[in-house]
């Protein structure tokens, strides 16, 4: 049997994996590639109506997947019958060729094996950052779990600033299943210095094999001028508009962790006291909630956003001058790119790094407070919004770091990619 033109991209749990697969989809569909894209039922009610009725794009949908557990057999639940089966009814299929790969999120690794017995290559994919993912090998590699007060451990490959820190191992332990900072599906990531879960798939073959940068898996409007994107909604554009340029903090989790309940009302006290302008989205959580009438007290200071927010057209718009973020990869190239200094606040796994990364070593933030162990108080969010919000060289900085996102794309790892798909893939 031949092979057509047909990729499939495997995502894993969560909106953070999810959006970075369908941009992957979208710029291999631009390159005349047909993709399926293998998701969780769960997250089929967030696909967008564009991205699924493309009729260069499949949805196959799978049961919800479990994390790797000891004793647990990941080829015998059901999302494995649910791929096996579409598979199967896929090579029923006369005269179809095979795909020309499988693009696997490394965190439902498992579905490789499911692929490679239907003689589908397997490549896997990384929908977090490359320096995220060096320091998780890193950190494992120089067993950083038991550096000490004062002590500095060098990341081998690694830039100065990158180097393992006592602060670097002081993180809250996350809750109970479903609780703050969890993964969908069970599971949790790991601690600094311990082994990465992705690590056995790629041991097998750590020399000789092919690797392309294939970010910023951003969406297709990010590419556009920062002014095009500024249209709706308009009650937040009018909002912003009404701000002085570099005067607005934005303030977001993603829609995946945010802080505990505790500190969520030290950051209402912490913006409420604050004399500058915000704007705050809030996800639809009744335990994560600020005070209703924070609203009224603060005035027209601040706008309070429940759900969903356009992220990337507030951090395009001129009066945006800070973020106060969770460090999710996402977030990071969106600020970075759009010139908003961040004030870091991972939660889980490599927000961390990513905090990490844009405070030491591009020096574009601060983190908001040392000890992310402890409870993140009101005193330590004003003391850092008024270092992010004040500090005008940290500004310059992002200017330059910003043409440099401005004059990058995507284009040419995808070049290289197709050209390994040509010449290396294709059976003798």
């Amino acid at each position: 049997m031949g092979m057509g033109r047909d990729i499939y991209v495997v995502t894993g749990p969560g909106q953070g994996h999810l959006r970075p697969c369908m941009h992957l989809c979208n710029l291999l569909n631009k390159r005349n590639y047909h993709t399926t894209l293998v998701l969780s039922s769960t997250l089929s009610s967030v696909i967008p109506p564009t991205f699924a009725q493309n009729p260069l794009t499949t949805i196959a949908q799978i049961a919800p997947s479990s994390r790797p557990l000891p004793g647990c057999d990941l080829l015998s639940q059901q999302a494995a019958e649910d791929l096996r089966a579409h598979l199967s009814n896929r090579c029923g299929v006369p005269d179809l060729p095979l795909p020309i790969c499988a693009i696997i999120d490394f965190q439902l690794g498992w579905t490789g094996q499911v692929f490679r017995k239907f003689s589908v290559p397997v490549i896997g994919l990384f929908t977090f950052g490359a320096s995220a993912a060096a320091m998780e090998w890193g950190a494992w590699k120089v067993q950083a779990n038991d550096v000490k007060p004062g002590e500095t451990r060098l990341v081998p490959g690694l830039p100065e600033e990158m180097a393992i820190t006592y602060w670097d191992l002081k993180r809250k332990e996350l809750g109970p299943p479903g609780g703050m900072g969890r993964i969908p599906g069970g599971g949790s990531p790991p601690g600094p210095g311990d082994k990465p879960p992705w690590v056995s798939e790629i041991e097998w073959g750590q020399t000789g094999m092919p690797t392309w940068g294939v970010g910023q898996l951003l969406p297709e409007k990010y590419w556009q001028s920062s002014y095009s994107l500024i249209g709706d909604p308009q009650e937040v554009i009018k909002w912003l508009d009404t701000k002085p340029r570099g005067s607005v903090l934005y303030v977001a989790f993603g829609s995946e962790v945010r802080p505990s309940v505790d500190e969520y009302k030290q950051l209402a006290d912490a913006l409420e006291d604050w004399s500058r302008p915000f704007t705050w989205v809030v996800q639809h959580d009744k335990d994560h909630r600020p005070d209703p009438g924070l609203q009224k007290r603060v005035g027209n200071r601040g706008l309070i956003i429940y759900g969903w927010a356009p992220q990337l057209m507030i951090l395009s718009h001129e009066s945006t001058g800070g973020f106060l973020s969770h460090c999710g990869w996402n977030s990071t190239m969106e600020a970075v790119g759009r010139g908003v200094p961040v004030l870091a606040w991972p939660i889980r796994g490599d927000q961390y790094y990513n905090a990490k990364l844009v405070v030491n070593y591009l020096k574009v933030g601060y983190r908001v407070a040392d000890d992310l162990s402890e409870m993140v108080k009101r005193d330590d969010i004003v003391k850092g919004l008024e270092r992010l919000m004040g500090d005008e060289e940290m500004r310059d900085r992002m200017v330059g770091m910003k043409s440099i996102f401005d004059n990058a794309t995507p284009e040419a790892a995808f070049d290289s990619f197709s050209a390994f798909v040509n010449q290396k893939l294709k059976p003798a």
